[in-house]
């Protein structure tokens, strides 16, 4: 999610490994912090066809602008929680709304700028997408397999590599480049 400069001073719920609240921190101190580790919600979009949507990031970002990322992604506010967040990503982001969503996965993702703890979702969409242009810069349906083969390129963020990587367990990963940035 874009963090306006009023975002970037709102408070962020900090946990531990294990996602027990620990303590708050502004959003703006926790990207640059990566021992702040702070919650986000993740939905991956497919549609009937089994394509599945992925946002490219404003060039305005703070972190990874202009890359492919997952189709939803957003911080919890506080007192939120995963699905509550999901939700209103949703419909921030792409307006979606009404829309069941499935679980999917947790896992704890390192970077040198952040360190968050992600639930995974899923969910299946076929309307029209309206898209947040202040935070999105293009939206596209992809196939699963060809993303697979072009994940390692730089067109992508680490965390939509991770999510790839999770999303298709039984593939053999060879190069996991992104660990080491």
């Amino acid at each position: 999610m874009a963090r306006t400069e009023k975002e970037a001073d709102e408070y962020l719920e900090i946990v531990n490994q294990q996602g027990e609240i620990v303590g708050r921190a502004l959003c703006s101190v926790c990207h640059g912090h990566p021992e702040l580790i702070h919650r986000v919600s993740h939905v991956l979009v497919f549609n009937e066809a089994g394509l599945i949507l992925l946002q490219k990031r404003s060039a305005s970002k703070d972190i990874q602008p202009g890359k492919w990322d997952s189709s939803v992604g957003g911080h919890l506010a506080i007192g939120e929680t995963f699905e509550e967040a999901a939700y209103r990503e949703m419909a921030e982001e792409l307006s979606i709304r009404n829309v069941p969503i499935f679980f999917l996965y947790d896992y704890l993702i390192r970077t040198p700028m952040e360190t968050e703890l992600v639930r995974t979702f899923s969910c299946c969409f076929n309307g029209p997408i309206f898209f947040n242009e202040e935070e999105i810069e293009e939206v596209r349906f992809w196939d699963l397999e060809y993303l697979y083969s072009q994940i390692e390129t730089d067109l992508f963020t680490p965390h939509l590599r991770e999510e790839i990587y999770r999303y298709f367990p039984w593939k053999k990963l060879i190069n996991r480049s992104w660990e080491k940035e």
